[in-house]
Formats: C-alpha cells, structure tokens, sequence
C-alpha cells in the first residue's frame, strides 16, 4: 500500500495540516508546528495563505471507527460496581 498525505483527524489544532505532515514524515506533530510558527515569523505571516490552500487540497484522512480503539477499555470507578 502506498503512502498517501491526508489532514490529520487525531493530531489537529486548527485544520490538521500540520498533524497530517507529522504522521506522514513520522515526526512529532509539536515539532511540525514549531517550524511553521518560526516559518510564520520570518516570511512576515504570508505563510497564512499557504496553510489554508494546503488545508483545500489536502484530503480529509479516511475515516477509522473511534469505538474500535476503546473496545479493549475496561470501566473504573463506581461505575464498574453497577
């Protein structure tokens, strides 16, 4: 399977541009934004406009059912007793 590019779903802060650039190098999704943030800075904030263009064109990820991740999630606390 080929690896393809998508906005992050679980890593996003705004629109997950930078989340999905974090899971597709396999790179910290904190370290991603920091470069942006200094990238941001230094071309006086014009990045602005690149990031919500990369947010049209880059696809949505697929989406992975939530409740198969927490299938395996035991209850605790005074719920458990009921």
């Amino acid at each position: 399977m080929e690896k393809r590019l998508y906005r992050s779903k679980k890593n996003r802060v705004i629109l997950g541009v930078c989340g999905g650039l974090g899971e597709y190098f396999n790179i910290d999704p904190t370290v991603i934004r920091l470069i942006f943030i200094f990238l941001l800075i230094a071309f006086n904030f014009s990045l602005v406009v690149v990031y919500f263009l990369s947010a049209l064109i880059i696809p949505e990820g697929p989406d992975i059912s939530e409740k198969n991740e927490h299938d395996d999630v035991t209850p605790s606390g005074p719920i458990q007793h009921l």
